[in-house]
């Protein structure tokens, strides 16, 4: 199962850091050292390598059984650790199973057992139900975001999944938000807590925009030239307002992408590759994306819609202003509207200086194969570069999955290259290749 298993310093030079942060310092030499801890960080601070290194450690290359199991509350979530795990090349084999997607999926990527087994509560009881594998080699046990999966109703998965983790001797817990409750059934007794919720002074302004019609659309169009072409997320509370912002920007020509709990597994991640490559600038979603997905850092967010709980305010306004950078919340208020009481400081903005929205300069295309295919990001980079006659600069970011990829490329050139390339070969596969 696991060859050529890498240290700390190999793993932290793959990924090009080169010092961790004190956060991830504290959490990595509190978790050795105790077998309970609660680690309290905010949203992108980095939260998962400060739990992924340690663990590297307490897992026995000789072992082909699973030794971890993470548990989380989305499948975002799953996919996002799956693929930091996958980027540090330790050796060890890691798998992300969760609701969404066909059992026979799971099943085959299975066959060999990864020693990092991440998952949804709901798919992970079904394949203990179902005995796919022994859960008795399972030491360590991560619950990430572990208040969100009990919000979300998870806990009657979630203790019948631990209840029968009979071998279990490390309990990690991460969360964005203070003041949890634990549950009994966690069973974690005298935890050690590293807490840096307090530790970050937030470089977050807030500030509120008004618009004098009670239909706030000509307002955020507003708000978007004001802001021009920089990258932010637009808040909704309901999937029939997104709809609604999305069928508005798409008749002003505003490219962008949308998230939320009512969109299939495969167009949500579609939404947010296009995003995190710089296709779409602007994703429009519902507070399912104030955390636990994989997006960049951004200038600003945008509550079109007013959140009904100061958590929501502060999980929507942790995704911009994260670790040392900052940005701006816009609070987008019907003029005859009132704030809730947690708003506070939230300075009237003047929007009337207009910037200019330049064309999106990239295109994302569609590979059908991946790496069950043995294709890597290196073969994708040598077809566009070599045949595709492109350069290094002209190469946007390269998303690989199980058996497809996402490749951008310049929107100048997308027709061009999806006409130049489809159906050529990659390995020993002939693959489709059309934008998306």
């Amino acid at each position: 199962m696991a060859n050529n298993i890498k240290g700390q310093e190999e793993i932290l030079q793959k990924l090009g850091i080169q010092q961790l942060n004190p956060m991830q310092e504290e959490a990595i030499a509190t978790i050795h050292k105790n077998v309970n801890t609660i680690l309290l960080s905010p949203t992108g601070t980095g939260k998962t390598l400060a739990f992924t290194l340690p663990l590297l450690d307490f897992l026995d290359p000789n072992i082909e059984e699973i030794q971890a199991l993470i548990l989380v509350p989305s499948r975002e979530l799953a996919i996002q650790i799956e693929q930091v795990i996958r980027s540090m090349g330790s050796g060890y084999k890691v798998n992300a199973v969760y609701g969404g997607r066909p059992m026979s999926k799971d099943k085959i990527e299975l066959k060999h057992l990864p020693a990092i087994l991440i998952g949804t509560p709901g798919r992970i009881a079904d394949h203990f139900a179902n005995e796919r594998f022994s859960t008795n080699h399972i030491k360590t046990l991560i619950l990430d975001e572990f208040d969100k999966s009990l919000e979300v109703g998870f806990e009657y998965e979630m203790r019948g999944v631990i209840n029968q983790l009979i071998a279990l001797n490390k309990r990690i817990l991460t969360s964005a938000t203070q003041g949890v409750e634990i549950p009994d059934f966690v069973r974690l007794d005298q935890p050690n807590t590293v807490n840096y919720l307090k530790a970050t002074t937030s470089k977050l302004v807030i500030k509120t925009v008004l618009s004098p019609a009670k239909n706030k659309l000509n307002t955020l169009l507003h708000l978007l030239n004001f802001l021009g072409n920089q990258q932010g997320i637009i808040f909704c509370n309901l999937k029939d307002s997104i709809n609604n912002v999305s069928a508005f920007l798409e008749s002003k020509n505003i490219k962008h992408g949308c998230f939320s709990g009512g969109m299939e597994q495969k167009d949500r991640e579609r939404s947010l590759i296009k995003f995190r490559n710089g296709t779409n600038q602007i994703l429009i979603a519902t507070d399912l994306a104030a955390r636990g997905i994989d997006v960049p850092e951004m200038k600003y967010i945008i509550h079109y819609e007013l959140p009904r709980e100061l958590e929501e305010f502060t999980h929507r306004n942790g995704r911009t202003a994260r670790v040392s950078a900052t940005g701006t919340a816009y609070v987008l208020k019907w003029k005859e509207e009132r704030l809730p009481d947690f708003i506070k400081h939230a300075d009237l903005e003047n929007i009337s200086k207009q910037a200019e929205r330049k064309p999106v300069f990239w295109e994302t295309l569609f590979i059908s194969g991946g790496r069950k295919d043995k294709i890597s990001k290196g073969d994708i980079a040598g077809l566009f570069i070599k045949q595709g006659k492109l350069t290094k600069d002209q190469l946007g970011e390269i998303e690989l999955k199980q058996d497809c990829a996402f490749v951008a490329v310049p929107a100048n050139l997308a027709a061009e290259l999806e006409e130049k390339l489809n159906n050529s070969r990659l390995k020993k596969k002939k693959v489709r290749i059309y934008g998306v």
